[in-house]
């Protein structure tokens, strides 16, 4: 049976991207086990351990060139124009064919591809407590660790207002902004756990751990 690291390594992942995904399935499995009503840790969690495999083909290798280190910016160059030729430029929809081809079960499928901020209206109204706690979880995870909602927020406003997409205008980003809170409350109203308890400090240890996380075919 693979693990998550076996599927990052076969996958090339960046490291940087291998350890994304891994801090949201933590933050995720912290939840489902503070939580005090019947959800699926074991989907939460290959949700977020796979949520942005095909990330890669949107990825500006110059943001934190440090990460590249020590393939180097030319190998990483080399990763991205393989996964464009193979999965397209839309990174959601590679997410989502990279899903398939793991043979991940159809329900957690389904919430890698609900996974998105410019989705968060919807999750808020109709999403599963699964797809709440994913999307909370990914919500949480700034470039170098954890951070509170707010500065989360915050860091993503200054790269993505302006960016082209019309809900990260000023206005839409802030409207979905509003609505990440009214998340954090939905989630925290049926846990045993804080907002403010979910840190790198109570994240990390389940990192690692998560690495070696036994991934079967569906």
């Amino acid at each position: 049976m693979k693990t998550a690291q076996d599927i990052y390594t076969e996958y090339r992942i960046m490291p940087l991207l291998q350890t994304h995904q891994l801090r949201v399935a933590a933050v995720g499995k912290l939840i489902c086990q503070n939580f005090k009503e019947p959800v699926n840790e074991h989907d939460v969690i290959l949700t977020g351990l796979f949520h942005d495999m095909g990330n890669i083909t949107k990825a500006n290798l110059a943001t934190f060139p440090e990460s590249l280190e020590p393939e180097g910016v030319e190998y990483w160059k080399g990763v991205k124009s393989e996964f464009m030729r193979k999965y397209g430029e839309d990174a959601h929809a590679a997410n989502i064919a990279i899903a398939k081809e793991l043979q991940l079960p159809p329900d957690v499928i389904e919430l890698i591809d609900g996974i998105s901020f410019s989705n968060i209206d919807n999750i808020v109204k109709n999403g599963s407590f699964e797809q709440k706690i994913a999307e909370y979880a990914d919500d949480r995870v700034g470039p170098h660790g954890i951070l509170p909602l707010r500065e989360r927020l915050d860091e993503a406003r200054a790269r993505y207002v302006n960016s082209g997409k019309t809900y990260y205008t000023k206005e839409g980003f802030e409207r979905l902004s509003e609505s990440a809170f009214v998340l954090e409350k939905q989630v925290f109203a049926r846990a045993h756990i804080t907002a403010e308890e979910i840190d790198d400090d109570t994240i990390n240890p389940l990192v690692e751990k998560l690495r070696h996380y036994p991934v079967s075919n569906s």
